[in-house]
């Protein structure tokens, strides 16, 4: 017989593709890679899974046991899917004004959904996830402050990204939302080569974009540390979802718009750089995004 694989051995090694109409004529190489991919459906598989092996390898938590998480969607996907997977309650908490293909999956993988009133934001969430605990009914896994986070992307994500480049990634470019995967992917990119360039990308100023955020200081997440980027740019709301459009209809990658936002800076840097390699993230997979009118 065969050695059969169990769902969670697919999360991870997913495609780096060239594109081959956005980047025009340049002797650069612009590669996405395709998280949309992951059984989930996005980027957040890796830490929802790393979070819940690490905190059962060192006895936290144990199969039918409570867990709580305050998520903008897809690390409550990747959660709800891990929990399933591996025996688990799961209780997440996010903003009511989250699309309803988000909250449908979750609930379609058996979580309790508690959504808080949009107008305070992930802040909200996490301020009602941090009830919940103090209350007994299950334990934070704590994506914004939990070290499995980004080390499933150095790990993974970080590793496959220079392996399929065979070392040549010169530029590295992600959305910041938990941060988990710039942190990790740029700590291990950087002990590869110190001259790798990571490129952070938030949202401008009043613009709202899934999966990209602009921390208040009291809630940046703690396992962000900005020395290991190199720059920040900012992208507009309707620059991300312009690129999220352009990228479907021209590429054929459907994809959400914190994907178009990381894609609109590399596309910046492509117009002003000779020779180099970028890659950029696509964190997650568009039909997530189709009831918000984003395609239509």
């Amino acid at each position: 017989m065969p050695e059969f694989k169990y769902l969670q051995d697919f999360v991870g090694n997913t495609p780096l593709v060239r594109l081959k109409h956005l980047p025009g004529n340049t002797s650069n190489v612009l590669l996405l890679k395709l998280e949309g991919n992951n059984p989930g459906g996005s980027v957040k598989d890796r830490p929802a899974l790393s979070m819940i092996r690490h905190a059962e390898a060192r006895g936290d938590i144990r199969p039918g046991d409570t867990l709580i998480e305050p998520t903008s969607g897809n690390t409550g996907i990747g959660l709800a899917m891990a929990a399933t997977m591996m025996g688990y309650r799961l209780i997440l908490v996010m903003p009511e004004n989250s699309s309803v293909e988000r909250v449908q999956t979750m609930r379609a993988y058996g979580a309790d959904v508690r959504l808080t009133p949009a107008a305070l934001s992930m802040p909200g969430a996490i301020d009602e996830a941090r009830r919940l605990e103090q209350t007994g009914v299950g334990r934070i896994l704590d994506q914004f402050a939990n070290p499995d986070n980004p080390q499933a992307h150095y790990d993974s994500t970080g590793p496959e990204i220079w392996r399929d480049t065979a070392g040549a990634v010169t530029h590295f470019v992600s959305s910041m939302g938990t941060t988990g995967t710039i942190m990790g992917v740029s700590r291990y990119l950087k002990a590869q080569n110190p001259a790798v360039s990571v490129i952070g990308v938030q949202p401008e100023p009043g613009s709202q974009i899934p999966g990209i955020r602009k921390w208040e200081d009291a809630y940046l997440p703690k396992i962000c540390d900005y020395a290991r980027i190199d720059d920040l740019q900012l992208v507009s709301q309707a620059e991300a979802e312009a690129v999220a459009r352009r990228l479907a209809c021209e590429e054929g990658i459907l994809a959400g718009p914190s994907s178009g936002g990381a894609l609109a800076v590399a596309l910046r840097l492509n117009a002003t750089l000779e020779n180099a390699v970028i890659v950029s993230i696509v964190c997650d997979r568009g039909d997530r995004y189709l009831s918000t009118g984003l395609f239509a």
